[in-house]
Order: C-alpha cells, then structure tokens, then sequence
C-alpha cells in the first residue's frame, strides 16, 4: 500500500523519528552525538526550526520540533541526513546508506498530546531499560527541559512556557510530569501514528488537520477493508 502523503505544516509541531537502516548502530561514541547534535543546532537555526525536545539512541533519534515554513522541517532532516552519513562514513571507514529511508512523523495537538508526546521521548532510554530515570541519560533534552540546563538546541514551545510563570516554576511543574508513568494507550498510539504519518491529537484535531491537509490523518477503523486501511502494523519505537 501506497504511504499516504506526509503532512507538512507551518508552526504545528511534528514527531519525528529516524532510524538506522535494518536497525544498524548510527551512534557509536560521544564523538558521534556531538557531531549529530552541533549539526542539528547549527541548521535547525538557518532553517527556522524550534527543537523542544529530542533524545539519541544507539540506532535511532527523536525530535519533537516546529517550524516556520510547512517545507522546513523535511528540508532540515535531509540537510542534517547527508550531513552525518558524510561524517560516520568518513569516521568509519563505510559507504553506503546509514538511515533506512525517509523519517517517520506525526502532528502533534493539543496541550496534553504535546506534554505526553515530549514525556514519550525522553523516556525512551528508560523504556529501553537503559536507565531507571531520564534524568541519567546524557543524549536527551531532559536535563534542559528539566533542570534548565545549558542546550542552545532547544527551544520552549508555548505550551511548556504555559507550565509556569518562570523558568523556576516551568522546570518544577515538568519534572513532576515524570513522577508518574506515561499512559501505556498514549504509548501505542504515539507508536502507531508516527508510523502512519498520521495526527497525535483529539478527533476535532485531526479533523481540522485533514480539511488543511486534504488528505486522511486518522487510522481506519476496525473491519475496514485490508487495502483501505490507513497504517501497517506499527513497530516498536
């Protein structure tokens, strides 16, 4: 089946992810994030890009980013695409392809799917059973988001701005987000729409995303027929 369209809006958040290609190894060192990292800040900038949130794994990454101009964000991922593959190449002694094709996204509403969707991330190496909090993995925006520390990268959405009347207040109001565990429903469906390229949001949400978009931003419902279905079997991520 055919992907749908991917949905490309200007100031309307997206969850982004992008993986090694067959789940291959696209961080080995520290080298290799800061790399990926000063990349991502340095055109992110150019191209008008707000980066809330993010976190690195040893074969895949997470943003949760807004842009600009409806083009921009699709523009910076396959800037900062070549832009890594040259180095890990070059670093490496490879060639060929790193990531497994184009990134997968979804549109991000509303203040809770936003929170929820900004918690799934950096919660993603405690999933991974990697650590038991996020505020002990090093590759993510948690320590900035969290405790204000210093990340020219990330930039405050709205919607984290509105946690408190100062950064004092913002940061405490988000760690207290963490104390509890995400909702495994939001889990998956953050899981499924990402794959599906779909939206993260209310049903008014996504309708209103599909009447700008043209196009379908919703799974289709059970019993449907096989080739009317809007997303394949999701995979973990």
């Amino acid at each position: 089946m055919p992907r749908l369209p991917r949905l490309k809006l200007a100031n309307t958040p997206l969850h982004i992810i992008q993986r090694g290609n067959n789940r291959s190894v696209c961080f080995a060192s520290e080298e290799d994030c800061l790399f990926y990292l000063d990349r991502l800040t340095e055109i992110s900038d150019r191209l008008d890009v707000q980066v809330h949130a993010f976190v690195l794994m040893s074969n895949h990454v997470h943003l949760l980013a807004t842009a600009e101009k409806a083009d921009a964000v699709s523009e910076l991922m396959k800037r900062l695409g070549q832009r890594y593959v040259q180095y890990f190449n070059r670093t490496y002694k490879r060639t060929g392809t790193l990531w497994e094709g184009r990134f997968r996204s979804c549109v991000v509403g509303e203040e809770g799917y936003f929170l929820g969707c900004h918690r799934y991330i950096e919660l993603n190496p405690v999933r991974a059973g990697m650590v038991s909090h996020p505020g002990e993995y090093r590759w993510s925006s948690y320590q900035a988001n969290a405790h204000g520390a210093a990340m020219p990268l990330i930039r405050a959405h709205p919607v984290y701005s509105g946690l408190g009347l100062n950064d004092t207040e913002r940061q405490a109001a988000y760690r207290e987000l963490f104390r509890y565990e995400l909702d495994t429903k939001l889990v998956d469906e953050i899981r499924k729409v990402t794959h599906g390229g779909l939206v993260l949001g209310s049903e008014r949400f996504a309708h209103e995303i599909a009447v700008l978009a043209g196009r379908r931003t919703q799974r289709g419902k059970a019993g449907r027929p096989c080739k009317e279905r809007d997303v394949e079997q999701a995979e973990l991520i």
